[in-house]
């Protein structure tokens, strides 16, 4: 009887487990979350408004990265050159590229840390495995700035794969610049501009 009592309790706790994963929070309320969360985490936090390295990174670690694809956005913005590329420089290049647009997206928050993050308002066609969400930072007096999110819906939830800022997109600004770097010195050559970038970039803020 005991036993029989487990098994109920243990199948029905299962039941509970896989109906939460099964949940998958909508793509705009995602967003409104992370945005939120960032701006309230820079206001409060004295390290990050230091720019102290090792709290930025436990913040983006903690509350960005998760929601990011970060391979596709390496993808789209090396084009022709990923096929190209060997596994071990996909590899490095998904790896040094997220630490680029990890400082780009924190430099846009630090800039308009007093500022407040509106979501426009949003509907989801059934079915729909990518969308737009669109928000704008918004301070009296100031010109709003639009930032877009570019998401896509996989098998762990909603990610974003491109950020289109002030009407920019961020993976097609890159991409030109991969390009050119690519036909002058190769994927090694890119590689090794993306390493000097991401040092120069960690060395303002030690």
């Amino acid at each position: 009887m005991k036993k029989s009592i487990a098994m109920c309790v243990g199948i029905s706790l299962m039941a509970v487990s896989l109906g939460v994963c099964a949940a998958v929070m909508e793509p705009d309320v995602l967003i409104k979350n992370i945005t939120q969360e960032v701006l309230s985490t820079i206001k409060q936090d004295k390290g990050i408004q230091a720019n102290s390295p090792k709290e930025i990174s436990g913040m983006m670690d903690a509350k960005v990265l998760p929601n990011f694809d970060f391979e596709r956005m390496t993808r789209l913005a090396t084009g022709k050159s990923w096929r190209n590329a060997n596994p071990e420089q996909q590899k490095t290049l998904v790896a040094e590229f997220r630490n680029l647009l990890v400082h780009s997206y924190i430099n846009v928050f630090m800039r308009y840390q007093d500022h407040i993050v509106e979501i426009k308002p949003f509907k989801m066609s059934a079915g729909a495995n990518e969308v737009t969400i669109k928000t704008f930072i918004i301070k009296s007096g100031a010109q709003p700035l639009a930032v877009d999110y570019e998401m896509e819906k996989t098998a762990d939830g909603w990610k974003v794969f491109d950020l289109v800022v002030d009407g920019v997109s961020l993976v097609t600004t890159y991409r030109s610049t991969f390009s050119r770097q690519v036909q002058q010195s190769g994927v090694d050559g890119l590689i090794k501009t993306l390493v000097a970038k991401n040092a120069a970039n960690n060395s303002l803020v030690e």
